[in-house]
């Protein structure tokens, strides 16, 4: 009588990454599992995909699919654009688009006055606050972040020096007060209300980080207006602050586990100036 020796049947995996379906959380893209082949030799990933994990990849991780298919797009764009002449103004979409609002403005100098005196007020809110969260709070990560903030950008700006725009609408009101110069990139408006309403989430401060949110938006339609910045010192105003928010965020967690400061950690602590 022969003894046939069963081998278990391996259940075939469902997922990009080798997950099964009855697995309830769902796998991530960086979860990579390498498979042989029957000589034993590791198989590169993509050898190993079905119909079935594209499905799966663009119905759960559909949000790096249209960052995927924005790639391609934009490649087209680029490679296929004609570039602007040495001599000619930069073209700028948001310019395009507040078109109407810079002939408002041009031809009203005391609603330009008006609207470049409470962008100065919101900057002051923003300063405010930030400060605020150090000296009164003792929490330090706002002003770290707008101290990073303002250094890269004094850098950078220092760096390319761009052209003032020709239509720019300028105001002795507006800040920095008194028509002095003053970088174009980045957005130090923008990204200093990022800065804030940052921290306004963190200590769940919703409906005044809304508010800064939206006064953001309208300082952003505004400086397009004026021609104050272009659309891409606003974009990175934006980024700006989130990633230097993010940062200062780092700095006090290296610096709480340097310094074993188990309550966290704080500028203005005598804690912190230990060692």
């Amino acid at each position: 009588m022969s003894t046939e020796t069963g081998v278990p049947l391996r259940r075939r995996s469902n997922s990009l990454n080798g997950y099964h379906s009855n697995v309830g959380t769902v796998p991530s893209m960086e979860s990579i599992v390498k498979k042989t082949d029957e000589g034993g030799r590791s198989k590169a990933s993509f050898m190993t995909w079905t119909a079935r994990d594209a499905i799966y990849v663009a119905r759960v991780h559909w949000i790096p699919c249209v960052f995927a298919v924005g790639v391609m797009f934009f490649m087209g764009v680029e490679y296929t654009l004609q570039m602007i002449p040495a001599r000619s103004e930069p073209f700028d979409i948001g310019f395009v688009a507040t078109r109407s609002l810079n002939r408002v403005l041009a031809n009203s100098p005391d609603l330009n006055t008006v609207l470049a005196a409470l962008n100065t007020v919101f900057v002051g809110m923003q300063t405010t606050y930030i400060v605020w969260t150090w000296l009164m709070e003792g929490r330090a990560r706002a002003t770290i972040s707008a101290c990073f903030m303002f250094t890269c950008r004094g850098i950078l700006g220092y760096s390319t020096q761009l052209p003032l725009p020709q239509e720019f609408l300028g105001s002795g009101v507006d800040f920095p007060v008194g028509n002095v110069s003053f970088f174009l990139f980045y957005s130090g408006h923008v990204a200093g209300s990022m800065i804030a309403s940052l921290d306004m989430r963190r200590m769940q401060r919703l409906r005044l980080a809304m508010l800064f949110d939206i006064l953001n938006v309208l300082q952003s339609i505004r400086l397009l207006g004026t021609r104050g910045h272009y659309t891409i010192d606003l974009a990175v105003g934006v980024g700006a602050g989130i990633l230097f928010d993010s940062l200062a965020g780092k700095y006090e967690e290296m610096m709480s586990k340097r310094h074993n400061l188990g309550s966290g950690f704080s500028l203005i602590s005598k804690d912190s100036l230990v060692n």
